[in-house]
């Protein structure tokens, strides 16, 4: 679906303007349309829904134009009127959806219901009308309403879904999306014409279509299977409600605890509080540190205090002896060894080994270099006295240290103390009474999901149970409708159905993953370009999206800009897919029919900086086949710089008065 134009006749603000959209001719795609708060950009957004769906979101349901209703005289009429141009695959539409209102002589201005028609063109350019009747049912197959949300939205409703995606609520909407909008339904369709479950089904038909007459045993196999069936059919409806009730509760979690945070005292008191946990770790881990100073000190001066007694009573008997001056200078070991080598003293006293001359000569080598034992006596006090000072500063130094440790001793029993009158105030009676309502609503909560998980359990343990039963009866029937003709047909007709359905549901599982994982990484490579830094999104079976840091494991809570960064890349994503999808050659890399989808945004740009801006602005062309944004004059002048080569629509909004806007 791509939008070729609209006009609005009386509708609010606006009583005669049109806007022709650019489609993408030379390469431009993208209508703007500037103007300031208040001027009426919501309220052009605002047409296109009601247009097709005949709902607005204004809170006064009036939308004749106020200058066109005061000008009315009682029992006068004047009509509002949007009319939308489209083109849906190879057919151009027109829609015209209007609204009567009248004066009553009361001076009261009442509208009529909404009239719809549409108009057809196809390929060969025959022109035909829509049956009234079937006009909704025709919007419906161009663009379902639960599924326009993704296509026509504002910042408001961009932050509210990003806040869907925050608490886990709306996965089921993403899913949705999702088959909708790359064309897995039609697989569901078929799947759901096939589905054993259902007794209206191909296979629900041919299971009633056996002849019990001709085997009493048939009958019961026939009770028993559908007996089976039924139960499964309560307890996979019970599951399903069980999913809605732990993911609304989930959610609703989810909610109150970003809740309390908005309450001034719980929210002070809360960051009172995780601010000291935060000091007594920074604390606990700085006494850590500390302990390791003092065992790491210890452990390097170990030797020297183990053995500082040791040294003390050596320097004791050495002081006893007086070894100066017994060095024998200028001489060496050498000469003492060579002179009882050769057993004669310089002297020419004989040195023979064992007498008193010999033994008076050896001792020389203890006086003589390198075994000076003077200069080793002196070298051993210079050495003594350095560890004795060196304990001497580790003594001081650990004294110091256990100071220390003793100080965050003190300082961690006092931030617990106070920790433990903080968690009491949130939890005891002088805390605001809105505080502990939202604390009460996160414990109901959590009861519901531990009850709901309890009993999920326990249907998941019988559903197993049940099927085990349904499948010994259905084999024990098989074997029986066997052994007779007519039940042989059917019961042939029955296992073809059967192994439909199995090919069917294979074959959608592999297209939904491959489609999710394409997905995923689409996501991730626009949500990359739009928001720059270390995160990513992951999309699981059930289509929670959550955002993770790379290099951390866990799930990461995201600031608003980027949630809505998480918005832009999800929708932005879809309408690549399909877009690749479309232009795909490859069979094997080309997934399920699609069509093209307009983004028609209302002030998306709010909640970015400027660098985002840009990052946006340049995404958005890229990934959709037509863009059509609504935007204040701050942001417009942005947005023209960055598209300015896809801007192929430009327009701005001049505001007359409170009650009438023109487009230049």
């Amino acid at each position: 679906m791509l939008l070729k134009s609209i006009k609005l006749e009386n509708f609010r603000q606006f009583r005669n303007e049109s806007i022709d959209f650019a489609q993408g001719e030379n390469g431009k795609n993208v209508t703007i349309i500037i103007g300031e708060n208040g001027t009426g950009k919501t309220t052009f957004a605002q047409a296109f829904f009601w247009c097709l769906y005949g709902e607005t979101e204004f809170s006064d349901k009036v939308i004749l134009n106020k200058i066109v209703a005061a000008e009315m005289v009682p029992g006068n009429e004047q009509k509002v009127r949007v009319i939308l141009s489209l083109r849906h695959g190879a057919v151009d539409y027109k829609l015209v959806r209007e609204q009567t209102y009248r004066k009553d002589y009361s001076n009261n201005v009442k509208g009529d219901n909404t009239i719809f028609d549409i108009e057809v063109k196809d390929a060969s350019g025959n022109t035909s009308y829509v049956k009234k009747s079937q006009c909704e049912s025709e919007v419906k197959a161009i663009l379902p309403k639960e599924l326009s949300r993704y296509f026509f939205f504002d910042g408001e409703r961009i932050e509210k879904m990003s806040k869907d995606i925050s608490t886990g609520k709306k996965a089921t909407d993403f899913a949705e999306a999702v088959k909708g909008l790359l064309g897995l339904n039609g697989m569901i369709s078929a799947i759901t014409h096939f589905n054993p479950r259902s007794s209206l089904s191909v296979i629900g038909s041919y299971e009633k279509g056996f002849n019990t007459k001709s085997n009493k045993k048939i009958e019961e196999y026939t009770t028993t299977i559908e007996r089976c069936k039924t139960r499964l059919e309560e307890i996979d409806l019970r599951l399903d409600e069980l999913e809605s009730q732990i993911s609304a509760a989930t959610a609703r979690k989810s909610e109150k605890i970003l809740a309390i945070r908005q309450y001034a005292e719980g929210e002070k008191l809360q960051e009172e509080r995780e601010r000291l946990q935060k000091k007594i770790d920074d604390t606990r881990h700085m006494r850590s540190g500390v302990y390791k100073t003092i065992c790491k000190d210890f452990n390097a001066s170990m030797s020297s205090f183990l053995s500082i007694s040791l040294i003390k009573r050596a320097l004791e008997v050495l002081a006893e002896h007086d070894f100066v001056g017994k060095d024998i200078p200028y001489m060496h070991q050498k000469t003492i060894e060579y002179l009882l080598q050769q057993k004669v003293c310089i002297c020419g006293t004989h040195l023979d080994e064992g007498s008193l001359a010999y033994t008076k000569v050896k001792e020389l080598i203890d006086y003589l270099p390198p075994k000076s034992l003077g200069a080793t006596i002196s070298d051993f006090k210079k050495v003594s006295r350095s560890r004795a000072g060196i304990l001497r500063d580790i003594v001081t130094q650990t004294q110091e240290n256990l100071a220390t440790i003793s100080m965050q001793d003190d300082d961690i029993l006092d931030m617990t103390d106070e920790l433990h009158k903080i968690e009491a105030k949130l939890s005891g009676d002088d805390v605001r009474s809105k505080v502990r309502a939202i604390n009460n609503e996160i414990q109901i909560c959590d009861a519901t999901i531990g009850k709901n998980n309890s009993e999920r359990d326990r249907l998941n343990r019988e559903r197993g149970g049940v099927e085990k039963e349904m499948e010994r009866a259905d084999t024990e029937r098989q074997n029986l409708t066997l052994l007779d003709e007519s039940n042989k047909r059917i019961q042939l007709y029955l296992t073809y159905a059967k192994r439909i359905y199995e090919e069917l549901s294979s074959d959608y599982q592999t297209s939904e993953a491959t489609i999710r994982n394409r997905l995923q990484d689409t996501i991730n490579d626009i949500f990359k370009q739009i928001y720059e830094g270390g995160l990513s999104l992951t999309i699981d079976a059930k289509y929670h999206i959550t955002v993770q840091a790379i290099d951390y494991e866990g799930d990461v809570e995201t600031s608003t800009a980027q949630s809505i960064s998480v918005i832009f890349a999800f929708i932005t994503g879809i309408i690549k897919m399909a877009r690749e999808n479309r232009n795909a050659t490859n069979e094997d890399e080309k997934l399920l029919s699609s069509e093209p989808y307009p983004l028609v945004m209302d002030a998306p740009l709010s909640a970015f900086d400027k660098r985002r801006i840009k990052t946006v602005c340049e995404a958005l062309p890229a990934t959709a086949d037509q863009v059509i944004i609504f935007i204040k004059d701050t942001d417009g002048d942005l947005a023209e710089d960055y598209m300015g080569a896809k801007i192929g629509s430009r327009h701005h909004f001049d505001k007359k008065n409170e009650f009438e806007t023109v487009l230049v």
